[in-house]
């Protein structure tokens, strides 16, 4: 009872028990595929990694803006000893640490694309407060300083506050015409109001030093965008690339399972069908000799001849399916030793002669003299040679010829050539039948039609001993096969070494 579970547990080759998808990576190659399809390239299609950006650089600049602030500040009230630049200076800190509360905020919460816009807008409302603090400063004048002396200082201050802002806000598009705008208003304001030549002079400055910068760092945005581009085509490439990998597993992983269940279907169709296949045999072979008493009606002898004539035809095809899967299944291992290839045609020939004069078929043979032995596996080259004169015979019509030749390549090594006179085979034909199941146009209109693995057989037998198989054709007029064995499996016997005698030794034999 237990044999007969473990047996039908061992049959269940394909385990259907848990997925082997990698799912996540199929959803993120589903989601940069869509990312793609919807125009990913334009820079809409990075605003929150953008943002992101935007996000660490306030975090990793957030002390730079104040220590620019403290200085101003310092210097305004050395050079006017007015302290009002204090109250000033606690409220651009204060806008500042409104856009570093924005930031630390933002960092803690996972910002989805929804949210892009809104934290966006929240950061320029950060900047704009900056703006206006900057605005402020601009305006504010000095009665007990020189006007130049202060003029210069103010230019000063904004001219490094454009840049500072200039270089931390470039990843937050329209951060720096926010910033500034309130600025260059509140002094364009003052210059019609109050008629200030120096705000005048600031104020066209400060506008043509913003439009530059704002072309810097609209091409540096582009240029992270870009870079942010081509790093988002390259993580779809590794994930089209961990998809493919996952499909190719897959895929190997079923085909290893196809083929452990095609080798225990025949493992077990070899026991299962050879072993009553040998009873028919048997049986049917001791009917037609009529061994254990006549039949009184010929036409039972005659279906016995054809049931074993069946039977054999059966066998042979199960034995030939065996031999290509356990060559396909690397199984197939060679018992080597010392054989001699003109022996084994003529011992081939012998087979097939009786069913090659039933035909009529004249077999010559052309062996050169003297060859030495060969290191090959004795069954497998005489399955080799059957297979290529059974063809021979099979195919060559009445009357016809065959010959068999066994010699030197040019190279060193040894060969068996069969060629027939008979129908050929078509040139486009050949790669059809030297495949497995393979079967050409006059294959299958002949009334012998085979199975179709004895060449895949033959090849693979060959590929096995490092050697080759060729196959030449031409239509009406014949086949060549050859059978190739490279020249290192050519045993050559070594003639003796003389013992030359040395001077020494020669003089004094001589003495």
């Amino acid at each position: 009872m237990s044999i007969a579970v473990s047996t039908s547990t061992d049959k269940i080759i394909v385990d259907k028990s848990r997925s082997h998808r990698n799912k996540p990576v199929s959803k993120t190659v589903r989601a940069t595929r869509q990312r793609l399809q919807t125009g990913s390239s334009a820079p809409s299609g990075f605003e929150r990694e953008m943002l992101l950006l935007h996000i660490d650089s306030v975090l990793n600049g957030a002390i730079a803006l104040p220590i620019l602030v403290v200085l101003i500040a310092a210097t305004g009230v050395y050079l006017s000893g007015d302290r009002s630049f204090l109250p000033w200076a606690l409220m651009a800190l204060s806008a500042h640490a409104v856009t570093v509360f924005l930031a630390r905020k933002a960092k803690r919460e996972d910002i989805g694309t929804e949210k892009v816009s809104i934290w966006r807008h929240r950061f320029l409302a950060g900047q704009v407060l900056m703006g206006i603090c900057w605005a402020i400063f601009a305006v504010r004048e000095c009665d007990s300083c020189r006007d130049i002396s202060f003029a210069l200082f103010e230019g000063t201050g904004l001219f490094i506050a454009l840049a500072v802002t200039a270089m931390g806000t470039f990843l937050l598009r329209n951060a720096l015409l926010c910033t500034f705008a309130p600025v260059i208003a509140a002094l364009g304001f003052s210059s019609l109001t109050g008629g200030n030549p120096v705000h005048v002079g600031l104020t066209g400055m400060l506008s043509l030093s913003l439009a530059f910068l704002m072309l810097m760092t609209g091409r540096m945005n582009r240029a992270n965008v870009h870079i942010l581009s081509v790093q988002s085509e390259k993580d779809d490439l590794i994930a089209e690339l961990e998809v493919a990998k996952s499909m190719s597993d897959e895929a190997r992983r079923r085909a290893e399972e196809a083929n452990l269940a095609k080798s225990r279907f025949l493992a077990s169709m070899s026991h299962e069908l050879r072993t009553p296949l040998n009873a028919i045999l048997g049986f049917s072979e001791v009917m037609s000799t009529e061994v254990l008493g006549p039949l009184n009606n010929p036409t039972y002898k005659e279906y016995t001849v054809d049931i074993h004539r069946s039977g054999q035809h059966l066998l042979d095809l199960i034995n030939e399916i065996l031999d290509l899967s356990r060559i396909e299944a690397g199984k197939y291992e060679l018992s080597e030793e010392a054989v001699n290839l003109t022996e084994i045609a003529e011992d081939c020939i012998g087979m097939v002669q009786l069913r090659a004069r039933s035909k009529a078929i004249t077999i010559n043979e052309q062996f050169e003299q003297a060859m030495p032995a060969v290191w090959a596996d004795e069954k497998a080259m005489r399955q080799v040679t059957l297979n290529l004169l059974s063809n021979a015979v099979k195919f060559t019509p009445a009357g016809g010829e065959i010959t068999v030749k066994c010699g030197w390549t040019a190279g060193g090594g040894q060969y068996i050539s069969i060629k027939d006179n008979g129908p050929g085979i078509p040139e486009d034909e050949i790669p059809v039948v030297l495949s497995a199941f393979g079967q050409g146009s006059i294959a299958i209109k002949s009334a012998e039609q085979g199975t179709g693995l004895g060449l895949p057989i033959v090849q693979a037998i060959l590929a096995k001993h490092n050697g080759q198989f060729v196959l030449r054709s031409k239509l009406r007029e014949g086949t060549e096969a050859i059978a190739i064995l490279p020249p290192r499996r050519v045993l050559q016997s070594l003639p003796p070494v003389e013992d030359v005698p040395s001077p020494t030794r020669r003089r004094k034999s001589f003495a």
